[in-house]
């Protein structure tokens, strides 16, 4: 632990005194094909604190405290069989001045104006990175978050913008990764719809997207009737995690069914292995390897 404060010290002074090196280390970082010789890939996901979503198993704060996500991210992005991080800016940005992101792929988190249990949730505006920005600092790809309410005038924004940024990223061959939701409110609370057929009606949305689909990626979520899901696209799939709600061991048994369905290609996966229920990262984040890359 001694050795973190003082690398958090020196990130807290690069960050005051050389912001310029952020540009130059992500020109600096040694890249890697998207796919390597499997086929798959584990994401580790740290996009929900810039959406105000900093909750973790019914605790409300569990994301608050930067340096202990960090600390989290480091061991995670430390162990064999991660492929790379999908993250907004901010959290990009620490983990390059942290020399952490060498050899891996990087995705950037794009739309995170919909903040969590606000009025305004379902407009999900593009308030993070953009593609010419992801281009520039030398990331592969960018995800939306891409929620679908019926009856929520919003919605159309999102599918324009969500379409425009698919567009932008394709045209500079770069991974558009689509995480779409159908949704409604209930009690004035977004709820995802995770019926089979929500979620098969959120895949036919979401794949039409943009000008063209040659690079566009889904981020979906796990259901028991995956193969019916998987059906219903051609394109690659990233399975999600979410807020993890029960044992460890049922989570995995569900991930192991689905990634043997054609076309999903591995996870992404954020709190479910930053925040174990046992507190142990690593042994998460490798068991969890352990499914994609077997």
């Amino acid at each position: 632990m001694t050795g973190l404060v003082a690398r958090f010290a020196e990130l807290r002074e690069l960050r005051a005194r050389y912001p310029e090196l952020i540009s130059a280390r992500a020109a600096g970082r040694k890249r890697r094909p998207l796919l390597r010789d499997d086929g798959r890939l584990m994401i580790v996901a740290a996009d929900h604190p810039a959406r105000g979503s900093l909750g973790v198993r019914g605790v409300p704060g569990a994301m608050a405290d930067r340096y202990d996500l960090l600390a989290r991210l480091l061991t995670a992005l430390s162990r064999p069989g991660v492929d790379g991080l999908l993250a907004t800016a901010d959290i990009v940005e620490d983990l390059l001045l942290l020399g952490a992101l060498d050899d891996k792929i990087v995705i950037g988190s794009m739309n995170r104006g919909g903040l969590s249990g606000s009025s305004f949730e379902l407009d999900d505006r593009f308030t993070g990175y953009d593609a010419a920005t992801i281009s520039s600092m030398g990331l592969d790809g960018g995800k939306m978050l891409t929620r679908i309410d019926p009856v929520d005038p919003g919605t159309v924004r999102t599918l324009e913008s969500a379409g425009r940024a698919v567009t932008e990223l394709s045209s500079r061959q770069l991974m558009a990764m689509i995480e779409p939701f159908i949704c409604r409110r209930i009690d004035g609370r977004v709820v995802n719809d995770l019926s089979t057929q929500a979620v098969i009606r959120s895949v036919a949305i979401a794949s039409g997207l943009g000008a063209t689909s040659g690079y566009t990626w889904l981020k979906l979520p796990v259901l028991d009737n995956m193969a019916e899901v998987m059906a219903a696209t051609t394109l690659p799939v990233l399975l999600l995690g979410g807020d993890p709600d029960g044992p460890a061991e049922q989570a995995y048994a569900r991930w192991q069914a689905a990634l043997a369905l054609p076309g999903v290609r591995g996870f992404v996966i954020g709190r479910s292995l930053l925040y174990p229920e046992d507190g142990k990262v690593a042994a998460a984040v490798d068991a969890a390897c352990a499914l994609v890359h077997s």
